[in-house]
């Protein structure tokens, strides 16, 4: 039996969307107010779930205090009250900071930390209106 676990954390971070060959009209046109000259930000909320079997002794696949450690220390606290265009981290600086390339760059921060099972999905949710997804697709 396989089960899936899926951790939340937090965590505030500004960004801007902007295409340096384009001129600011098109950059506005395409971005709107997320190609602002002096970026705007989010309260991010990161989904991790990963699965695996759960063990016969503590009924979990992972620890889920250990899970929310581990995307702490690896994710919300280095990218939490950062410029994710500017600040150094873990994201490749050339990508866009959309919402579906975070998933993409976070999934593969982590996907190596995790060892007693296997990343399942990455989603983040940038507002109310706005989320994405990941499950590792290559």
């Amino acid at each position: 039996m396989i089960a899936y676990l899926t951790r939340k954390e937090k965590f505030c971070a500004a960004h801007r969307l902007w295409v340096k060959d384009w001129s600011e009209d098109k950059n506005m046109e395409v971005f709107g107010n997320c190609a602002n000259h002096n970026f705007h930000g989010h309260n991010y909320i990161l989904s991790v779930t990963v699965k695996g079997k759960p063990d016969p002794h503590t009924g979990m696949i992972i620890n889920a205090k250990d899970l929310g450690k581990l995307m702490r220390e690896k994710v919300t606290n280095v990218l939490d009250h950062t410029n994710l265009n500017l600040d150094p981290s873990f994201l490749s600086p050339e990508i866009q900071t959309t919402t579906e390339n975070l998933v993409i760059q976070i999934w593969n921060h982590l996907e190596h930390h995790i060892k007693v099972c296997k990343l399942h999905c990455v989603e983040l949710i940038e507002t109310d209106k706005i989320s994405a997804a990941y499950y590792g697709e290559k």
